[in-house]
């Protein structure tokens, strides 16, 4: 399976990877901002993307709205450090199917990954 990590932070993306390998996805992209994503998202088409919000750039609310448009059926769990309820509301709206919020638990993440990804 494919993935998409999404954060402007090398160490966020380093251990989603390792998590995401470890739960059987083989193809692994990485983008540090949403214009990245967006443009890796059309070439690669994952199965999943995980989404920080705050990045240089465009940020992943932005591009949750854009990836969702050119793909509806688009998989994005948002990993961010922002938990306040008006955020997590707006990922939600704009698409994402799930909102994790940094520091996560492994485990947590886990099950949701496999969830959105069934």
């Amino acid at each position: 399976m494919k993935a998409l990590i999404v954060d402007d932070a090398s160490l966020a993306r380093t251990m989603l990877r390792k998590l995401l390998e470890a739960n059987g996805y083989s193809e692994i992209w990485e983008a540090a901002n949403g214009e990245e994503a967006i443009h890796l998202y059309e070439g690669v088409k994952p199965n999943l993307v995980t989404m920080d919000i705050t990045m240089p750039g465009m940020d992943g609310i932005t591009a949750i709205k854009k990836i969702m448009a050119a793909d509806p059926a688009a998989n994005i769990i948002v990993c961010s450090a922002l938990g306040e309820k008006n955020i997590v509301l707006e990922a939600i709206q704009a698409g994402a199917k799930h909102f994790i919020v940094k520091p996560y638990d492994v485990d947590k993440v886990v099950d949701i990954i496999k969830a959105v990804s069934e």
